[in-house]
């Protein structure tokens, strides 16, 4: 069988300090025939001076656009391979990911999606923690993300069939990709193997947005499926007692917020409660003090 062709696209925009590595640790795969191209969104750091460093290994725009997702379409737009490589300016490949990739889709000809296990890694590419990868199941999948986005390629064909990203979702981007590739039957296929760094710091863009985050995931998901399942509802209520309310963990009314929160985010986005969800309320409000995540 011949081989597939890789076409690697990163989006980029003023990650200077990061995009070298990146770069690297996709030109250091080895694969035959890569085609790479950068999509940056005019950069008024040294990223622009890095990619010129590059010439003839790599191909780059650098202008302004519409934010991380059409940065990708444009890059989809710009290339021919059949698998598409999707790594952002702050990620990066690990040692012989894209191989592993190509023989699981080269072997699975009905495979539209391959991703494997990821790390968390900080501004020095020290290990974090690993990404919480789990088994391909949609079910458990829209109750929380379990594809890495750095450690997952999908085939053109797949972006040809059910499109390609959508720009109205800035935070949940990846997220809203593959359960739309999910819905529409595409064939997801786990790799237990890390694959790819997921950088993690500060000053990324969903870090910093906890509440924003997760009203997105709820606005997402409503618009996919219809309703927002009661994890996603009440990890958006945890983030508003913390964030808007200001209400510290532990306080005498933290738990009664959390209650009404997640109760206003069921009326919000499903406009009623599941009988789950009450239950779940219920035994907040009868055992006293939630932690995040807790009973969900």
């Amino acid at each position: 069988m011949p081989s597939l062709r890789v076409s690697a696209i990163t989006p980029s925009y003023n990650q200077g300090r990061f995009i070298g590595r990146t770069i690297d640790s996709v030109l250091s795969q080895g694969i035959d025939g890569l085609e790479y191209v950068v999509m940056d969104g005019g950069s008024t750091d040294e990223t622009v001076a890095v990619l010129e460093s590059y010439a003839g290994r790599l191909r780059y725009v650098s202008e302004r656009d519409k934010g991380q997702p059409d940065a990708v379409n444009k890059g989809i737009a710009a290339t021919s391979g059949e698998v598409i490589a999707w790594l952002n300016s702050d990620d990066v490949y690990f040692p012989g990911a894209l191989k592993a990739v190509l023989e699981v889709f080269e072997k699975n000809p009905e495979v539209d999606v391959v991703y494997g296990d990821g790390d968390h890694i900080d501004v020095n590419d020290a290990f974090i923690e690993p990404y919480p990868v789990e088994p391909y199941d949609l079910e458990r999948f829209k109750t929380r993300c379990i594809i890495c986005q750095p450690a997952a390629f999908f085939r053109r064909r797949a972006v040809a069939r059910l499109g390609a990203l959508d720009l109205r979702w800035q935070y949940t981007l990846d997220y809203e990709f593959w359960l739309r590739l999910a819905k529409g039957g595409a064939v997801f296929a786990y790799l237990p193997r890390k694959l790819a760094g997921s950088r993690f710091y500060p000053q990324t863009k969903t870090s910093g947005a906890r509440l924003k985050v997760h009203a997105e995931i709820n606005d997402m998901l409503a618009h996919t499926f219809g309703s927002v399942p009661d994890r996603w509802l009440c990890n958006y209520a945890h983030a508003l007692v913390r964030e808007k309310w200001k209400v510290g963990e532990g306080s005498l009314v933290s738990t009664p917020a959390l209650a009404a929160a997640s109760l206003g985010a069921s009326f919000r986005w499903n406009r009623g409660v599941s009988p789950a969800l009450a239950r779940t309320v219920a035994s907040w409000l009868t055992r006293g003090l939630v932690r995040p995540g807790e009973g969900l």
